[in-house]
């Protein structure tokens, strides 16, 4: 099979009339990386109710919209959704396909890739195009995706490559790629496919009879300012102080993974490889070292301010401001002075 000018693909997820930041992101990333390969940049929305979902698709750079409608087809199931992926990309032949490391990505891209014989990397921080030799038989590949993740507790980021096998698929949490508009007046073609053509009966086995989705109440996303505390806060109790110092900033109380494994603070505050990737204006590190997993989701934040007792703390490095010192010390004159500077 000739992966010359096979496309690059994006499973899209479709909810409530929207499609999900995470899959324009990946339209984003997708859009870069089908120009370095000269080929199409697809999109794939399955479920009910599609009309004019191209709409939010073409101004990310999508040049081909395939849309498979089926009021059975929402809300997700496994099945169905893992069955049109399987049959389209046997008759499309992608030679690469992205969706989010989201609950339904996670469960969807294993079985459409154990389908296919594939391979799947999960939870890349990193995608790219280049080349590689294979060490044993000297062969040469050019134009591979590199998936790139954190690996072995994150003590190294490895450079995953799928030579032979078509698509090559990767994952990717929400934030950590950039979405951007490619061209708000960006038009391609839509392309409606049957689903009975894709989906069989029996993969309807199981009905959805009820839904229900919590909204998160903490929006660490989107916050432009956030104080996040990692092991070195020491406790439950002296996470208190960060959340008095992002009241007074305005600002939202995110978290290490060593701090949340700990039990200082609940997961849904957790940043870095295994929770969220943030954004802000200003991020204040508090009593954080600064692993590899937890840089990868908030590194490209605009201000880093670190407060730490170790000075030669790993996230010193990256940080625009360093404040050696105890946390119980600091961010009360912290407190102090902005509400004094701010009267």
């Amino acid at each position: 099979m000739a992966a010359d000018n096979n496309n690059l693909i994006v499973y899209c997820e479709f909810d409530e009339g929207k499609i999900a930041d995470v899959s324009l992101e990946l339209l984003t990333k997708g859009r870069q990386l089908a120009d370095t390969l000269g080929v199409k940049l697809e999109a794939l929305v399955i479920g009910d109710k599609l009309d004019g979902v191209e709409k939010q698709l073409f101004p990310y750079g999508a040049d081909v919209v395939y849309k498979v409608a089926d009021k059975r087809l929402f809300p997700y199931t496994s099945n169905p959704h893992a069955a049109v992926l399987i049959n389209l990309f046997k008759e499309i032949k992608p030679q690469i396909c992205l969706m989010g490391a989201t609950c339904i990505g996670r469960d969807l891209g294993p079985r459409v890739s154990s389908a296919l014989h594939s391979g799947l990397t999960a939870d890349c921080t990193q995608l790219e195009i280049g080349n590689h030799t294979d060490p044993k038989t000297g062969k040469d590949y050019t134009n591979l995706l590199y998936q790139i993740r954190p690996a072995f507790g994150g003590n190294i980021v490895a450079t995953i490559v799928n030579p032979d096998c078509r698509p090559q698929m990767a994952t990717v949490r929400e934030g950590v790629m950039k979405k951007e508009v490619y061209n708000p007046d960006h038009k391609g073609e839509v392309v409606n496919l049957d689903a009975k053509k894709y989906v069989s009966d029996a993969d309807f086995v199981v009905e959805i009879i009820d839904r229900h989705i919590e909204k998160s109440k903490v929006n660490i996303k989107n916050s432009p300012i956030i104080v996040a505390g990692g092991y070195g806060v020491g406790s439950k109790e002296n996470f208190q102080l960060l959340f008095d110092l992002a009241a007074t900033l305005g600002a939202e109380v995110g978290a290490s993974r060593a701090a949340v494994d700990a039990g200082f603070i609940e997961h849904e505050r957790q940043i870095g490889q295994t929770g969220v990737t943030v954004r802000p204006k200003l991020y204040i590190a508090c009593g954080i070292s600064g692993q590899i997993q937890h840089i990868a989701g908030m590194q490209e934040s605009a201000i880093i301010i670190s407060v730490n007792t170790d000075p030669n703390a790993p996230i010193n490095a990256i940080a625009d401001y360093v404040i050696t010192g105890d946390i119980e010390e600091i961010v009360p004159k912290l407190i102090k002075y902005y509400k004094k500077n701010s009267k």
